[in-house]
């Protein structure tokens, strides 16, 4: 499975990148702070929302510290997804939230 640093992520969100980053934090766990631009798509709703996430696009997947978003990868390799795991997910970030 592919990962990214936070701060290689961040770099990307800065570049003004068409980056498509998805959480998959729990509600409350979303509500102290999200990437800006980030889709809030809770793991336990990954595969009854597959219609939500393209295909054809590379996405950067993100949780509280990468285990819950290294299952999403898991789970949408082998649907055929092309994503990436952000190492240390929402604990190494020390970016901008919103």
């Amino acid at each position: 499975m592919k990962e990214i640093t936070t701060k290689d992520l961040a770099l990307k969100l800065k570049n003004g990148k068409n980056i498509s980053v998805i959480d998959v934090r729990e509600d409350e766990e979303v509500a102290q702070g999200i990437i800006p631009g980030a889709r809030h798509i809770p793991l336990g709703q990954i595969q009854d929302r597959l219609d939500e996430i393209p295909k054809g696009q590379h996405h950067f997947m993100v949780c509280r510290s990468g285990g819950r978003s290294g299952k999403a990868c898991a789970f949408l390799i082998e649907k055929g997804y092309n994503v990436t795991n952000m190492a240390g997910g929402m604990l190494a970030w020390k970016d901008e939230v919103k």
